[in-house]
């Protein structure tokens, strides 16, 4: 049963990100990744194909004050291009994107000739699809509005198990709800819930000798909410195999 603590603690939580999906807050964007968006996959969050990852072309890299050393990795926010301030946005559109990459900071370049990702900027480099959706291709910047929104997803969470004996790396992707993953709990079928360490971008680690054991997860996302998805993995799992669960938040 839930103490009062932990029930306040966690609409404290909920409150939080409540608040930030319903704020809007300036920026800048640019594009990058080319028509059919090819040079966006990989990335610093580690999802590798975004196809397969369940995110698409609708994706944008984060500057250094967004990206918060991949911790917003999966965060999905609402763009609109601020027609207040330039003539190259295409009235009345809007697109939703998840962070999926790390705009690097340039600071050969000043931050407002070229060093559009340095600190403190809250600065987007988007797809160029989803760039194309709300400014002209010829802009090359533009001043944004954004905030943060709920990620709809199709399908339940995934898992991709990489790594060796003694050592699992596990990437966790296609997440609803808030779409950004705070904790994750590795479990074998003979084990008890165990606390995994991030690793970088999306990916998390373990270091325990889990082989021939059925794995389940247990993530908690960073508005406090938290699913299991229980024995996921199968007892052969190998590495390099993803599996799907039948969980979402």
């Amino acid at each position: 049963m839930e103490t009062p603590a932990l029930l306040l603690l966690t609409t404290l939580w909920v409150f939080a990100f409540k608040v930030s999906v319903a704020q809007w807050t300036p920026a800048t964007a640019t594009f990058y990744g080319g028509s059919d968006a090819s040079g966006t996959m990989g990335g610093a969050c580690g999802y590798g194909n975004l196809y397969n990852a369940g995110y698409g072309t609708n994706s944008a890299a984060l500057s250094t004050a967004l990206f918060s050393n991949g911790a917003w990795c999966g965060a999905c926010f609402t763009i609109t291009c601020d027609s207040s301030k330039t003539r190259s946005c295409k009235q009345g559109t809007s697109i939703t994107i998840t962070a999926t990459n790390f705009c690097p900071p340039n600071y050969a370049l000043a931050n407002d000739d070229g060093g559009w990702c340095n600190p403190p900027r809250q600065h987007f480099d988007m797809s160029q699809p989803a760039w194309t959706t709300i400014a002209d291709y010829q802009a090359g910047i533009v001043p944004v509005n954004y905030r943060r929104v709920p990620c709809q997803r199709n399908g339940g969470m995934r898992f991709t198990i990489n790594g060796n004996n003694y050592f699992e790396l596990v990437l966790v992707d296609n997440v609803g709800g808030s779409g950004v993953v705070a904790q994750i709990w590795i479990k074998g079928s003979n084990t008890d819930w165990m606390v995994m360490s991030r690793n970088w971008g999306a990916l998390w680690q373990s270091g325990s000798y889990l082989n021939g054991q059925s794995l389940s997860f247990m993530v908690k996302a960073d508005d406090g909410r938290v699913v299991t998805a229980s024995n996921v993995a199968p007892s052969n799992w190998w590495f390099g195999a993803t599996y799907t669960s039948w969980v979402q938040f």
